[in-house]
Parts: C-alpha cells; structure tokens; sequence
C-alpha cells in the first residue's frame, strides 16, 4: 500500500470498530431497559399483549416480533451510517439509497422472521423438556445449524445477490480444470463453481466455500474473477479446500454445540433466579414469557464474552489453510499479490492493534499472512 492507501485503510478501520463497538453498547443498553425497566410479570412488555383467548405461543411470538421490531428501530440510524454513509465515504459501496434500504429491509424480515420462529422453538423445548431443556435445547441448535450451513447457498444468499455457474468467457474451462486439480484426493465434493454478482453493490472482492453435502459449492465474486490472474483464483481457493481438508467446518459445528451446550445452560441457572426474583415459582411446563428480554440479554452478553475465544481458534484455522494453500500450490508470488490486492480492495489494515485483533478479528492481520508467506 502507498501511505495514502494504508492511511485511508486505517480510518476506515477505525471507524468500522468504534460503530461495532457502539452497535454492541447499543443492544446491551436496549436490552437491559427491556428487562429491568420494561419488563417483568408486570411490566410494559408483557401489559402490550394480549391475554383472553391467545395462545401462550401466539403470545411469545408476538412479544418477540415486539422486541426485535423495536430493535431494528433503535439500531437504524448507526446501520444507515456505517452501512451506507461510511461505505460511499471510502468508496466502497456502490448501492443506491433505495437498494441499500431495500437489502436492508429484506435482511431483518428474514432475521424477524428466524428469530421468531427460533424462539418458540426454544420456549416449546423448555414448556416440553422441563429441567432438562438446556441439554435438548442444545441438540436442537445442533440440528438447526446443519440445515442452515445446507440451505444457505441455495435459499439464503440468492436473496440478496444473483448466484449462477460461470459463464462462457470467464474461465470456466480453466478455473474448473484448476479446481479439480485442487480437490482432488482430498474427499471433496464440489457441485460446481459459481460465480456470485457482487459489483452492483460494492468494489470489494470475496470468495468462498458455501454449503454442506450436496450443496457445497465454489462461489467467486465477480470482481474477484475481473480483476484477479488464475493463479491468485488458485491460492485463494486451495486455502479454502484447506478448511475442508482439516476438517474445520464439522470443528466449527462441533465447537457451537459446546458453545450452545455451555450458554444454554447458563441461561437455566440465571433465568430461574430471575423468576424468583419476580417472586413466582419456577414451573417449566408454564415457563413465563416474560423471561425472554433477559434471555436475550444473556444470550447476546455470552456471545460477546465468548468471542475472542472463538477468534482465536478461528485464526489458527485461518493460518493452516494458508500453510495449506502455499504447500499445495506452491504459487507463493500469487498469494503475495493475492492478498495485496484484497487489502486494497477492501481497504483491510494490515496491521490492527493486537488488542483489536485479540477481541474481533476471525482472521491474521494481513501483514502476518504476508510475513509468514515471504519468510
């Protein structure tokens, strides 16, 4: 990077971290007045819904639509600065307003309507398993995050952006010749290669390995295959085989088990102190709606806690993969100007604070990857 490039790749991360930051301060501060202002057996919360002749299902849904809606509402305004203004501000973005917004509109109907349907799902284990729910509840979101890693590719991501195979005139011979050569012996099933149009949105490149059994597939963004040589392609996607070859993903589900197994039942012990100190009894099998703000809120609080602990293992996988990619392709000069170009595009600091790094990052700083690759 020019120190233009890399100054403006700093700002921009700094600003990224502190509207992270503050969307997290958002959503803890949110949900603390929905449950110790706003909520209880008695509170505002439970007063707006109905009572004479709903179900307590119906009833929970509707409470969560409440809560998620109202969510959305407080969080727009830093969601339209960080996801609109800052991107056109760094050049980044090329969304209109109203495709920004009509995106963003779609993405929390489908969180809505996720939330909502998790949510009585979790609340019917409880009102079913009694004080065993948290061990149920757990093989439940095991089971969920299976199907979603299964439908994502193929029902998820085609929401938001246009998925199809590559098209004559972009390379599909060689890429797929290349990719072939990459998976094979290593158990692979790749459905296809495909290519995903990111260029009506913004100027940053992407790839990745979606998908899980039949529905594992290669999918490159389209200004990857625009502006990257065939060997930068091939060590991008050979550090992604390489998430397969270690077997990073069933790690990942696996480790989400525990990490559910673990905040679930957290969320037992604390939620049953929480109703006695409303003063009511603690009876699964009428278990008060009026509990889920404070779910939530340990919940989304555990997920924060947890977080660096998931980075680091997440970066360790990131750096095997990219051991992985060097050694089987031995293109070590394209994954050089690979990930240059990436840092670029995507104006990535190459080198963040460690703390930053510590508590948020999912991947190496690019410098590392750099360093370990031309040591």
């Amino acid at each position: 990077m020019t120190p233009q490039q890399l100054a403006e790749a700093r700002a921009y991360g700094r600003i990224e971290l502190t509207c992270d930051l503050v969307g997290r301060a958002i959503d803890l501060a949110f949900l603390g007045v929905l449950t110790f202002l706003l909520g209880g057996p008695a509170g505002w919360l439970i007063g707006c819904l109905p009572n004479g002749g709903w179900p307590e299902t119906a009833r929970l849904a509707l409470l969560m639509l409440i809560i998620t809606s109202l969510n959305v509402g407080v969080s727009f305004p830093l969601a339209f600065y960080s996801g609109f203004i800052v991107e056109h501000q760094f050049g980044l973005s090329r969304q209109s307003l109203g495709r920004w917004l009509g995106r963003y509109v779609k993405r929390h109907l489908l969180e809505i309507v996720f939330s909502v349907l998790l949510i009585c799902g979790l609340y019917g284990v409880i009102w079913l398993s009694g004080p065993w729910w948290w061990l149920a509840a757990s093989g439940a979101f095991f089971v969920v995050s299976i199907v979603l890693g299964q439908l994502a590719p193929v029902v998820i991501f085609p929401l938001f952006n246009k998925i199809e195979p590559l098209q004559p005139g972009e390379r599909t011979d060689e890429l797929n010749t290349r990719l072939a050569r990459l998976a094979a012996g290593t158990g692979l099933s790749i459905e296809g290669v495909f290519r995903i149009d990111m260029s009506a949105d913004t100027v940053k490149a992407n790839a990745m390995l979606a998908g899980l059994g039949k529905t594992r597939r290669v999918i490159l963004g389209d200004n990857l295959l625009k502006q990257f040589s065939p060997d930068e392609i091939e060590v991008i996607f050979a550090h992604e085989i390489g998430h397969h070859v270690h077997r990073h993903i069933r790690k990942m589900i696996l480790m989400g088990a525990l990490y559910s197994l673990a905040g679930f039942w957290i969320c037992d012990g604390l939620l049953s102190a929480w109703i006695g100190f409303q003063g009511e009894p603690v009876d699964y099998a009428h278990f008060p709606i009026f509990t889920l703000p404070m779910l939530l809120l340990i919940v989304t609080t555990f997920a924060m806690l947890t977080e660096p602990l998931q980075n680091v293992v997440s970066r360790y996988f990131e750096r095997q993969c990219d051991q992985y990619a060097l050694q089987r392709t031995e293109l070590r000069d394209a994954y050089v100007t690979a990930f240059r170009k990436l840092a670029k595009l995507n104006k990535d600091d190459p080198d963040p604070n460690p703390v930053e790094v510590f508590l948020f990052h999912s991947h190496p700083p690019i410098a590392q990857r750099l360093a370990m690759a031309e040591g």
